[in-house]
């Protein structure tokens, strides 16, 4: 079993990027809606009830769904994405604690883990020259390896960012209100980071696809 290759790889097998995008979104969707309508679920599958609140309906269906996304990703790659399989193990050991204990504190901590995870990471790797992003973005953007190390110190700290802004919600707000934040909140967020790295992605673009984009 091995993982996806470097940026750049001439041999790297990819997924369409919209196929990339449910696969790794997905699951957070279902979690939402699992949340939400937890108790529409219930009515539905009374044997569900005994998992208690919605919250911990949500945390095993997220459980189930990023297992299945990563499946159907090594299905069609052979080969594992590195960081959506960091984030699947931290789920699955914090919402296997979380419905263990009862306790929502654990999936709660989940994004703060995992920001901060992947912060360090990203960081960290670019102090032994590795710029990891691209294991992540290369079926997107095609950079020279400047573009990849700015564009992965900038990600570093984006995700130290998330982890804060996880720490301030779930301790501020109510659990409904973080699951949407979660979703609705954090999309947002990412997406207008990301277009705010657009002049330093199209400065840095390989020049094939600038000309194959003119």
């Amino acid at each position: 079993m091995e993982f996806e290759q470097g940026p750049n790889a001439p041999d790297r097998k990819e997924l369409s990027p919209l196929l990339k995008l449910v696969l790794e979104l997905g699951p957070l969707g279902l979690f939402f809606f699992a949340n939400a309508r937890g108790d529409v679920l219930y009515d539905f599958f009374p044997g569900l009830a005994a998992l208690g609140d919605p919250i911990f309906l949500a945390t095993a269906v997220f459980m189930v769904a990023i297992t299945v996304s990563l499946v159907v990703s090594y299905a069609l790659t052979r080969r594992l994405p590195v960081m959506p399989v960091v984030s699947g193990v931290v789920v699955l050991v914090f919402g296997a604690l979380t419905l263990w204990l009862h306790d929502e504190l654990f999936i709660k901590l989940k994004p703060t883990i995992v920001n901060a995870l992947f912060g360090s990471v990203l960081l960290g790797g670019l102090l032994f020259g590795k710029s990891l992003l691209g294991y992540v973005f290369d079926s997107v953007f095609h950079l020279d390896d400047e573009g990849w190390r700015k564009l992965t110190f900038r990600w570093g700290v984006f995700f130290f960012f998330l982890a804060a802004v996880n720490e301030v919600v779930w301790r501020s707000f109510s659990t409904d209100f973080w699951v949407s934040f979660k979703v609705f909140g954090v999309m947002p967020i990412t997406i207008a980071f990301t277009l705010f790295q657009l002049p330093l992605i199209q400065r840095h673009t390989l020049e094939d696809d600038k000309d194959r984009a003119g």
